[in-house]
């Protein structure tokens, strides 16, 4: 970090994992005082040292602090750096998950089906941008082999970055959908396009180790535009310098078209809800595997379409490495959704709720409206909150997700939020009864008595609309989403 060290250490003192937030200090940790947007670390070091942190890494020493403080001229640079060293040492492989939306349910799902064969560490919740990575890897302690970590972005070149941290053995990539296009404007205000997006997504291949992995969804256009233009790029390249190696390609696929040409070697085959419970049936697929082809009957309790998508991707990454067919299909009984991701709970009343909230973008809206119907109800009712950084496009996204749930047959579509007034005027002219609520309190106390006995209800919606307020007030066992970034 090429710091100075100010007060007392004991000569070869140890640190134990990384810290921004004084409150999560548990004992050893270096305690990073960024600047931020409404406060300053600095403020914090005391309490920090106090907690037990081993040091704190400082721009500017706090005077009248008991504990040693390091010194650097930029704390972020100094974390980055760190970071590096430690990648350097660390004999770990990681395998990256980027995409617009299923991120977090494919790291989890990837940890588990690794983890049949390996020590496996991953990313806590969503810490997958250039101050949640580095706390994740520094984390990390040799008793581990892989590490499964989201990567994230919201602005260009930020993936790269912290790809470039990480320097991934595997780079996976599981959509590329509208989300974050509010950091994708053109300074004239020009909306953003969705290919924006991908060349941002594209970046994860800036880290990738010498001979990588890539895992790539063959149904996605945009996923496969970006893998390919990086491959013809790097075909055209130079003959690689002694001990290099070309990357490697497993695709996947759900339900591919019979008469497209076959791409996928991973594909799922015969997709539809299990009887009786929340959950997908399918026959996993994989063609060519040491020479054969194999399969396997899959049931995943994680319902709708969208999570057999996430379960090949990390799926294909397993078989690739070697984990057998038969033990990705085992395995594949036991993963529940996260908190917020889908969560299927039937409630007192009567009603079944399906509990979205963690987060919201209008592709992942829509696949979460088409798994809510799969679900057999009286009537499907829809509590959709605002959709956030969709930049100047946001009015138009929202209306098409209201006609998107006309279309899809709910009955009843309730809006939250000032964007999400958008939706209910688009379901309202489509014929749908419609309620709208300015904000989450308002949801919370006047929503409930909409609901009826055997009705579906989806929660869905982006992160800054606080829609497990309002779950907590339908589910009142079920405990609030903690995720939330401090």
């Amino acid at each position: 970090m090429n710091g100075t060290l100010i007060g007392d250490a004991e000569p070869g003192a140890c640190y134990r994992g990384a810290a921004i937030d004084s409150r999560q200090v548990e004992g050893g940790e270096l305690f990073f005082a960024l600047p931020g947007e409404r406060t300053d670390g600095h403020r914090f070091v005391a309490a920090a040292l106090a907690a037990g942190a081993a040091a704190a890494v400082v721009r500017t020493p706090v005077e009248d602090t008991d504990g040693p403080q390091i010194r650097v001229d930029e704390v972020m640079e100094a974390l980055h750096d760190l970071t590096r060293e430690h990648r350097r040492l660390l004999d770990i492989r990681v395998a990256a998950v980027t995409g617009s939306a299923g991120k977090t349910t494919t790291k989890d799902l990837l940890a588990l089906l690794l983890g049949e064969r390996w020590r496996v560490r991953k990313s806590l919740g969503n810490l997958n941008n250039l101050l949640g990575f580095p706390l994740t890897l520094l984390a990390i302690d040799t008793d581990c082999e892989w590490l499964v970590a989201e990567m994230g972005m919201s602005v260009p070149g930020e993936l790269a970055a912290v790809s470039r941290l990480g320097r991934p053995n595997v780079a996976i990539f599981t959509n590329v959908r509208p989300a974050h296009l509010a950091g994708f404007e053109e300074p004239d205000g020009a909306p953003a396009d969705v290919g924006a997006i991908a060349r941002a997504k594209a970046e994860l291949l800036e880290g990738l180790s010498d001979g990588g992995l890539i895992v790539a969804n063959a149904g996605d256009a945009r996923v496969v535009d970006l893998v390919e233009t990086y491959l013809a790029a790097r075909r055209g390249e130079a003959a690689p310098a002694p001990g290099k190696h070309m990357e490697r390609v497993v695709w996947f696929e759900v339900e591919p078209a019979a008469d497209k040409v076959p791409r996928a070697e991973v594909t799922a085959h015969g997709v539809e809800p299990l009887a009786g419970e929340p959950g997908m049936r399918f026959r996993l697929e994989y063609r060519g595997a040491q020479g054969r082809d194999v399969a396997a009957k899959v049931e995943l309790p994680l319902h709708g379409r969208v999570n057999v998508e996430n379960f090949l991707a990390a799926a294909a990454c397993a078989l690739r490495l070697g984990v057998p067919i038969e033990t990705v299909a085992s395995a594949a009984r036991r993963p529940r959704p996260g908190a917020g991701r889908g969560e299927v709970i039937s409630l007192p009343s009567g009603a079944t709720l399906v509990n979205d909230s963690y987060n919201s973008n209008p592709e992942a809206a829509r696949l979460a409206l088409e798994a809510a119907r799969l679900l057999d109800g009286r009537r499907h009712v829809a509590i959709l909150g605002d959709m956030l950084e969709l930049g100047s496009a946001e009015r138009r996204y929202h209306r098409q997700l209201g006609r998107d749930a006309a279309e899809l047959g709910f009955g009843l579509v309730v809006g939250v939020g000032e964007l999400a007034s958008e939706t209910v005027a688009a379901a309202g002219d489509a014929g749908v009864e419609t309620a709208w609520f300015a904000d989450t309190r308002a949801a919370s106390a006047g929503a409930p008595a909409l609901i009826r006995e055997g009705d579906v209800v989806l929660v869905k919606g982006s992160r800054g609309a606080a829609l497990e307020h309002l779950v907590a007030e339908l589910a009142p066992e079920q405990a609030l989403v903690q995720e939330r970034p401090n």
